[in-house]
């Protein structure tokens, strides 16, 4: 069905990357290609000038580290971690690289939802290819 499918993933204790793994392999041809992604949002500076240098890329580091884990978990899938407002990232991330479909994986939305929006809402507004949400 899907030759370009992205997979983005988040660090949270609550988020469980596993259930858009499966799916995306229900959804891809033979000779799909798979992107695992996180999103790190930048930290403001007036809170990074606090953090210590080594801190920050020893977290990176974990970040790539944990990415890299996950591409396993998928034979050919490659790992990338970059930078932005995660709903946005997202979206100019499968535009620019010609994906056809996102399995993102989303919680319950809750109050704080309805004046912020989810990253998932956002995707599946924006987003010029499908949309697979899974709960």
């Amino acid at each position: 069905m899907y030759k370009n499918i992205l997979i983005p993933v988040a660090l949270s204790k609550d988020h469980e990357a596993q259930s858009s793994f499966e799916a995306a392999r229900l959804l891809a041809d033979a000779d799909a290609v798979f992107t695992i992604l996180h999103v790190h949002e930048p930290i403001p500076v007036y809170a990074a000038s606090q953090i210590p240098i080594e801190v920050l890329e020893n977290t990176r580091h974990e970040i790539q580290e944990y990415l890299h884990q996950c591409a396993e978990e998928i034979p050919g899938a490659r790992a990338r971690l970059i930078s932005g407002h995660a709903g946005r990232a997202i979206v100019d991330f499968a535009n620019e690289n010609d994906i056809d479909c996102i399995v993102l994986a989303s919680h319950k939305p809750g109050f704080e939802d309805i004046f912020l929006g989810s990253t998932a809402n956002r995707v599946v507004h924006h987003a010029r290819c499908s949309v697979h949400v899974i709960r």
